[in-house]
């Protein structure tokens, strides 16, 4: 028989096969007016409402309603041990194992773990670079959810490297696709003598409840979620969609004083918007119930026919915050504690330069140590060799950090310089530097299919020659995405670049190049930045960087004054108009 339909006849076998799936998920023939049961009803009824309401389920909704991903685990073993790679649905399934399909940029999966509040063991480190030397490219990446990512694994491997994972303690479930991403903390938790809270058994407690309510995957879309302790090193919990801010309540607030959380909602800095204080407060071993209760109700109510508007921040802007939380209280069957922001004490600043170099830890004696990575990369040697170090000179734990480096801590006084001579030897850095304490930049387009440049080399193109000529004496951090995902959270750098194809000649040939923003910030100073330029080529936004800081140099009211700072006090016109001069000195030498 012909295999070739018409397009009327592939819309009907689409719509059978859809409809027949989604009896088999209500139980059965006949049943298809039943009300859903089990782990994923609450997401089938969600789905059968907004198609009720009319609306169109959106691909990802189908392919999870066709076959839930963890149902179909064995299928991927099977295929994947055949060399296969998977096509867009299944490719989305997978990712709820945390292997992702990045061909064309890379014909192999990358795999991504969940690492609770970025802290793992040297032993594990260890063991995560001998299984990229024996399953993938020889490398790890620490990524900007203070994770750990593998790449070039080939499908055949992808079996053994999930089961060797679990042998070394660490999952990749729900890592990607719709699911809730790894859990972030302050990555000085325990050992940060400023800090309010120590944000390990939180991040701990919320990671192992995700792992075991099944109900919490499948969201409408990705959610993050972060515990910020007050202390020296920022968590960035503004940018999630939910954050926990841990907070001094004074006398006269109502309830007790003492810490508690702030809960803010509705991050998403790839859209233009930060998480807002609802208002609302907890104590801190309230915070995964809360949380738990917050996702169902966006379980709920979230957009599942168009992916554009599917986050959290959606539904919190066509409902406002009173009638989110009237929702949350009616998921924990009480009231949410609210406390006037007057009865609560202002967070103590931010060290911009807290995760790089060597710093005092709140013990006595001890010590940790940041070490500057290449926008995030490690070599299994050198992440081995970091291992020992933890081991044999520190107190066993490695952090990462969603800037992209790592620290070591509990070294002792008498053992610094020598943690810093056995890092040096791996060809790494504890030097703190203005340019590189905060140079972010996503995986780009070496390996990845979304982004439209390579962020990571142009980012070391950007700071070796901004290092080469201006004697920037302040902390500025650029951050470099590849795309409209915003991995690299490119809108809260001082300066933010975000790939775009730059048009060269009338036949519209294009190279790699960047928009460019300015005046974003994180903790005390949050904000979005706003663009400066567009269509910068990448071989010209070094210049541009450059031009950047020597205006600022040349301009800034006193030493004191942030780079952030002095954007803000000028609009883009004037900005671009002070920035010129320097551009054309520059154009000129090029030429």
């Amino acid at each position: 028989m012909s295999q070739d339909f018409s397009a009327e006849q592939k819309r009907y076998l689409e719509g059978f096969a859809a409809g027949a799936a989604a009896t088999r998920v209500v139980g059965g023939p006949g049943a298809a007016s039943a009300e859903p049961s089990g782990p994923d009803a609450p997401h089938l009824r969600a789905q059968d409402a907004q198609t009720r309401a009319g609306g169109k389920l959106a691909d990802q909704e189908k392919w999870k309603r066709e076959e839930h991903p963890f149902d179909a685990y064995h299928r991927l073993a099977r295929e994947a041990a055949t060399g296969k790679l998977p096509g867009p649905a299944d490719n989305f399934r997978w990712r709820y194992f945390g292997l992702f399909n990045v061909a064309p940029a890379q014909d192999s999966f990358m795999l991504r773990m969940r690492i609770p509040n970025g802290i793992l063991k040297a032993h594990q480190l260890a063991g995560s670079a001998d299984l990229a030397s024996r399953y993938g490219g020889g490398y790890v990446h620490v990524t900007t959810r203070a994770n750990l990512q593998m790449r070039e694994i080939r499908p055949e491997n992808a079996k053994a490297l999930l089961e060797d994972l679990m042998d070394l303690g660490l999952v990749a479930k729900g890592s990607g696709a719709d699911n809730i991403r790894n859990v972030t903390g302050s990555p000085l938790a325990g050992i940060d003598g400023q800090e309010l809270l120590d944000t390990r058994p939180l991040c701990r407690d919320w990671h192992f409840h995700i792992l075991n309510e099944r109900v919490l995957y499948g969201l409408p879309r990705k959610f993050n979620v972060s515990f910020d302790g007050a202390g020296v090193s920022p968590a960035l919990e503004e940018t999630n969609d939910i954050g926990f801010q841990a907070v001094r309540v004074l006398d006269g607030a109502g309830v007790d004083p003492g810490i508690w959380l702030r809960i803010v909602l509705g991050g998403i800095s790839g859209h233009h918007d930060l998480a807002r204080p609802t208002g609302a407060f907890c104590r801190p071993d309230e915070a995964t119930a809360i949380a738990d209760a917050i996702i169902r109700v966006f379980i709920e109510h979230g957009d599942r026919t168009n992916r554009n508007r599917a986050r959290l921040k959606y539904v919190l802007d066509a409902w406002g915050f009173e009638k989110f939380l009237s929702a949350v209280e009616d998921q924990l069957a009480r009231k949410l504690v609210r406390i006037d922001e007057a009865h609560v004490a202002p967070r103590a600043p931010t060290d911009r330069y807290a995760h790089v170099g060597v710093h005092r830890q709140r013990q006595e004696g001890l010590n940790w140590i940041g070490v500057v990575l290449p926008v995030g990369k490690l070599t299994a040697d050198q992440a081995k060799g970091l291992a020992a170090i933890a081991s044999d000179l520190g107190d066993g734990d490695v952090r990462l950090t969603v800037w992209q480096n790592l620290i070591l801590s509990g070294i002792a006084d008498a053992d610094v310089a020598a943690a810093e001579d056995a890092v040096s030897k791996l060809g790494l850095s504890t030097a703190i530097t203005p340019i590189r304490a905060g140079l972010v930049a996503c995986t780009g387009n070496a390996g990845c299919k979304f982004a439209a440049a390579n962020t990571k080399q142009h980012a070391m193109d950007i700071a070796d020659h901004v290092e080469a000529r201006v004697a920037i004496d302040v902390p500025v951090n650029i951050h470099l995405t590849g795309c409209h995902h915003s991995c690299a959270q490119h809108y809260i750098g001082d300066i933010g670049l975000i790939g775009a194809r730059v048009p060269v000649n009338e036949d519209g040939d294009t190279v790699e190049g960047y928009d460019v923003v300015v005046g974003g910030g994180f903790a005390e100073n949050a904000r979005i930045g706003r663009y400066l330029w567009k269509g910068v080529k990448a071989s010209d936004a070094p210049r541009h960087v450059e031009a950047l800081l020597k205006t600022y140099l040349a301009h800034r009211t006193n030493p004191d004054e942030t780079f952030q700072a002095f954007t803000l006090r000028h609009d883009t016109a004037r900005l671009e108009a002070l920035v010129a001069p320097h551009l054309s000195v520059m154009k000129e030498a090029a030429e």
